[in-house]
């Protein structure tokens, strides 16, 4: 749905904000494990809505996601310290599968705002090339503008060892300098076309210009920032680590052709819908609206999410009469959403009744809300009671379907039909 250009009242009216992981969340940390017996996947099918989610893992510092490969057992969970841990027969083992943090002079830069690692896809082909891929900010020495780079990288996993990847095959495959240390996106995944989708925040400090560019421009406009970008890592071109996808939608002109998706704020976390390939997006807000975006698989292509004219349905600043795509689910912040975690469509086996729900929540609120995407492009909303994880981070699905949801001092749950 378009809508045309309307105003807040008030917009600018003084409003705490506060950043996706503020000072409560906790620093880069160390490598200490606890571990935690696995909610055993053999478990046969359980029937119901009712859902909580059980304590099933703990690594040492803020776990930002669990996925894993695919056809692949194994629980993969990335900290924002820079590591990435391995979940082998329901135990957290004691060495890490890559450590790329700057404790071991490694390229993550981390602090306690919103810098680190912050994503982690394999590759459709993992099980037998070994590819997979990092999102991460860096430190940018000699640029006064841009103190730091996103980045995601490509990385193998050992020759010799499945459960050691060899950090000193990262390699840079795209690194977009960046004004400041807030807003950095990062949520990587695959879509079923094969092609690497990233995420990435607008640069942070307010930056009216760069979700809305699709040029870079002086003095210090990066048009590849508040976007989903688009590449074909497969086959590069043009002396790149990475190709453009023929039918990106500026793959022949009219802006950069890694644009997939533009005008976001900080979609911090994302996810495709396994069965349908439709995209739900969790934008997080200024001073309104924490935002879900969901676009169907032919609503994608140059879809326009309206930052930084818009925040929800309301005109925010700048040229209101760009139209924009609306929120499926728009939550003011005077209800006491501040940071929304974009989750995911429960595409699992063991809980047959949660198939086609996506779960989400808010850093700040917690909770656990439910929508279902129904044939005329609304949401089906609920807000489930009962008592749910706090500052959450990501809820994200493993390689069968199932849902894990991770929060900002190391604990790792999995969605589960209560009894």
């Amino acid at each position: 749905m378009i809508r045309p250009a309307a105003t807040a009242a008030g917009y600018n009216r003084s409003v705490k904000i506060v950043g996706l992981v503020a000072a409560l969340l906790v620093g880069c940390g160390d490598n200490t494990k606890t571990e935690i017996p696995l909610v055993a996947d053999t478990t046969p099918p359980t029937f119901g809505t009712a859902v909580e989610m059980k304590l099933v893992a703990r690594v040492s510092s803020m776990a930002i996601l669990v996925t894993s490969p695919p056809h692949d057992n194994r629980l993969f969970v990335a900290q924002r310290a820079g590591q990435i841990s391995v979940i082998e027969d329901g135990l957290v083992r004691s060495d890490l599968f890559l450590d790329l943090s700057e404790d071991v002079d490694g390229p993550v830069y981390c602090d306690s705002g919103e810098l680190g690692l912050l994503g982690l896809a394999f590759h459709p082909e993992y099980a037998t090339n070994g590819v997979f891929f990092v999102s991460y900010t860096a430190r940018n020495p000699g640029d006064p503008l841009n103190e730091q780079r996103d980045v995601v990288a490509r990385c193998r996993v050992s020759a010799t060892d499945p459960n050691r990847a060899d950090a000193q095959s990262c390699v840079d495959v795209l690194s977009i300098p960046d004004l400041a240390s807030n807003h950095n996106g990062g949520m990587i995944e695959f879509g079923a076309d094969g092609y690497l989708y990233w995420g990435t925040g607008d640069g942070g400090t307010g930056n009216p210009n760069n979700p809305q560019a699709l040029e870079d421009a002086a003095p210090n406009t990066h048009a590849l920032l508040g976007k989903i970008l688009r590449l074909d890592i497969d086959h590069p071109a043009l002396g790149l680590e990475y190709g453009i996808p023929p039918d990106n939608p500026y793959a022949t002109g009219g802006g950069r052709p890694e644009i997939w998706i533009r005008g976001l704020r900080n979609p911090w976390r994302w996810s495709f819908d396994r069965l349908t390939g439709d995209i739900w997006i969790g934008d997080v807000g200024a001073k309104l609206v924490e935002e879900i975006n969901v676009l169907r698989p032919s609503q994608q292509p140059a879809a326009n999410l309206g930052w930084k004219f818009w925040e929800g349905e309301y005109c925010a600043e700048g040229d209101c009469s760009t139209p924009q795509v609306l929120p499926k689910d728009a939550r003011l912040r005077a209800t006491g959403w501040y940071s929304v975690i974009g989750g995911q469509v429960y595409r699992g086996t063991r809980f047959p009744d949660l198939q086609g729900t996506y779960f989400y929540t808010d850093h700040y609120k917690g909770g656990l809300a439910t929508a279902r995407f129904n044939d005329d492009d609304t949401l089906t909303i609920a807000d489930l009671p009962g008592s749910y994880p706090a500052n959450g981070t990501s809820i994200h699905e493993a390689a069968g379907g199932e849902l894990y949801e991770t929060d900002a001092i190391g604990n790792i749950f999995q969605l589960v039909v209560a009894p």
